[in-house]
């Protein structure tokens, strides 16, 4: 039975959709090797230019033996058209010895001009979509804080269960953030033994995370912006995708200050963390979003 019209056609959109979403690597590939291509190609030119150039010297030499001799018909103007011609001809000559590695050197260097164009463009559209989307929900929860009241709203956004939480790995789970839960939002991280800097004293965890989230606002009002890795970072946690775009700015708009989240949510592992009867924490950050169209 032969294939229909339709089905290959949507087998050869296929094929182009998945050859334009690998184009960057491909066109970084093709350029790489083509750049590394061009530099021997260049180096096999450079040990032919000797029996390239030594004829046309000879030649030029031999024009200005010519001239010295007074018996021969030599003007001075048929020497300089004659070393002329010779000067053209060597142009030539060099130009298609070295010509080859030009070209694909050339091709090169489009080509990762060409990847990192593309990457630069779906970067650009990934933060402008991700943009949109924190508007859109951040719109949301205003619309539902008008319907429920704020306090209602904050304490569904930050509500932990009262209970011990068990986490299970998923198939599809990310491996930057293997430790989300899940009424929180997608930046809270735990604080606790995963942590290099997590201590078994629970007063020590406690003032190590308001010193760090006091450093975290000194930079904010010092350098005017700070991203959520950063905050990562400095409570000794695992970098995300997201935290790269996404974090704080001073701004009329933000909160103008970095909360971890520590007394966010009236729970009960809340409240022995802060009583220092546990030396574990779920933090959630008060990010303001992405920041690169802020700052």
């Amino acid at each position: 039975m032969k294939p229909s019209i339709g089905f290959v056609t949507r087998a050869v959109g296929r094929q182009l959709l998945k050859t334009k979403q690998s184009s960057p690597t491909v066109l970084f590939g093709v350029g790489l090797v083509s750049v590394v291509t061009s530099t021997v190609l260049a180096c096999r030119a450079t040990l032919k230019l000797d029996d390239t150039l030594v004829p046309i010297e000879l030649k030029k030499a031999r024009a200005a033996s010519l001239r010295d001799i007074r018996e021969v018909d030599y003007s001075d103007a048929d020497y300089r058209k004659d070393m002329s011609l010779l000067q053209v001809r060597g142009v030539v000559a060099v130009g298609k010895l070295y010509g080859p590695a030009l070209l694909v050197g050339g091709f090169g260097i489009i080509c990762l001009t060409g990847s990192h164009k593309i990457l630069t463009g779906r970067n650009a559209a990934l933060t402008a979509a991700y943009a949109g989307l924190e508007r859109t929900y951040n719109a949301y929860r205003r619309r539902i804080a008008t319907e429920i009241g704020e306090d209602k709203e904050r304490e569904l956004h930050y509500e932990v269960q009262k209970k011990d939480l068990e986490l299970t790995k998923c198939e599809e789970e990310d491996e930057e953030n293997p430790r989300q839960v899940g009424d929180n939002s997608i930046y809270a991280r735990f604080f606790d033994e995963v942590s290099k800097n997590w201590n078994n004293t629970p007063e020590y965890n406690m003032l190590f995370l308001r010193a760090q989230q006091t450093y975290a606002n000194d930079l904010l009002h010092s350098r005017g912006h700070i991203f959520l890795n950063e905050v990562y970072d400095m409570i000794g946690v695992d970098r995300s995708k997201a935290g790269a775009v996404v974090g704080w700015v001073l701004s009329k708009d933000g909160d103008n200050y970095v909360d971890f989240g520590i007394f966010k949510g009236n729970t009960h592992e809340r409240r022995s963390f802060v009583n220092n009867a546990e030396p574990s924490i779920l933090l959630d950050f008060n990010v303001d979003g992405v920041i690169y169209d802020k700052i």
